[in-house]
């Protein structure tokens, strides 16, 4: 997998790729990573790649010729380009998964200011926002898009990992526990020390649903429930409920 990663500040994107499970990555060479700056591609005095909008209005404007260029210069017929703005559509770990799946290069655009031209949306595949708010600028949202999908390249990370996930089947994941037994009175829960690994599984499979249940009730989906699961949401259920 290939990232191109467009920004205005590379070395925020250089920061955080030089660490972890990316640099991990990267050295291993399951990634290839380009960050490029925006303002190389301008041709305008002091490296300006923004403008007042026209009809007014606060804020600056990232011009669209610096924006197509950049993408111009690192696009190939195979390759995708995300948009991160507020606009675009939630982030979701499936989502992540098809890119990791389908998609050989992936660019991604950090959105600064006040947005970009709007005739820059010619040249994306997709908008992306990673939730309902604000941030200063696109470099966070474009590295939660690296980090996501580059965990389910195979070998960034151990299989089992990944099963064991939340969301993986729209459940969060149940709780985990490691020394010392008691901590200020509260004690790991005996299943965990019985070395039973049927009981240990059902009691995961159980925590998985309640966690999910008192957290993110919203993800219950009962098609991708097992039995434990699914006879457990029955005895929750209230009387009478389907």
């Amino acid at each position: 997998m290939k990232y191109s990663i467009i920004t205005l500040f590379p070395q925020i994107i250089q920061s955080y790729i030089s660490e972890s499970i990316i640099k991990k990555a990267t050295e291993r060479q399951l990634i290839d990573l380009e960050v490029i700056d925006l303002r190389n591609f301008t041709t305008l005095a002091h490296n300006q790649i923004d403008e007042y909008q026209y009809g007014g209005g606060r804020g600056m404007v990232i011009m669209a010729d610096p924006v197509v260029k950049a993408i111009e210069s690192v696009r190939t017929p195979t390759s995708f380009v995300i948009l991160t703005t507020p606009q675009g559509r939630p982030w979701k770990q499936q989502d992540a998964k098809k890119y990791a799946k389908n998609y050989n290069h992936i660019i991604i655009l950090c959105g600064h200011y006040e947005g970009f031209d709007e005739r820059v949306l010619k040249y994306v595949d997709q908008e992306i926002s990673i939730g309902d708010y604000v941030l200063t600028g696109g470099e966070l949202p474009a590295l939660v898009i690296l980090d996501s999908i580059t965990r389910l390249i195979p070998k960034v990370i151990n299989q089992e990992s990944h099963e064991q996930e939340s969301f993986e089947n729209n459940l969060l994941d149940y709780p985990v526990y490691t020394k010392p037994y008691d901590f200020r009175g509260d004690t790991v829960p005996d299943v965990l020390l019985s070395g039973h690994h049927a009981n240990i599984q059902k009691y995961r499979d159980e925590q998985q649903l309640l966690v999910t249940l008192k957290k993110r009730p919203d993800l219950i989906d009962e098609s991708k429930l097992n039995k434990v699961q699914i006879e457990l949401l029955k005895k929750l259920k209230p009387k009478g409920e389907n």
